[in-house]
């Protein structure tokens, strides 16, 4: 399930001001998700040429990952109906525009470690 202004019960003017900051923060924090979002962005991609596109990951985890990102809509996961079954990931509308962002996090990491 997604990430709604329901999960941060009562706040003050302040807070829900922050609150969608914090809750895109949460949607991309972590590890990997910002990582996946990246290589998404380029082409839709099988599951197993993204864990080997990502060192370090494990199955488990990179499947964790890919739900979280599709059940709050940054993800989709299309199967077609072959045999084997094909699955790919690729970007919804939402993750697409979110992908721009994510690229402007990149280049402000680049400077910032310069």
């Amino acid at each position: 399930m997604g990430y709604g202004l329901k999960n941060y019960g009562d706040c003050s003017e302040e807070v829900i001001k922050a609150c969608p900051v914090e809750m895109v923060l949460h949607m991309i924090g972590g590890k990997w998700k910002g990582i996946i979002i990246d290589i998404i962005s380029e082409k839709s991609v099988r599951f197993n040429e993204l864990k080997r596109l990502i060192p370090g990951i494990t199955q488990r985890m990179l499947t964790l990952q890919l739900r979280e990102l599709e059940a709050d809509g940054i993800v989709k996961r299309v199967v077609e109906d072959t045999v084997p079954p094909k699955v790919e990931y690729s970007l919804t509308e939402q993750g697409n525009k979110l992908s721009s962002i994510i690229e402007s996090i990149r280049v402000w990491g680049k400077e910032f470690q310069s």
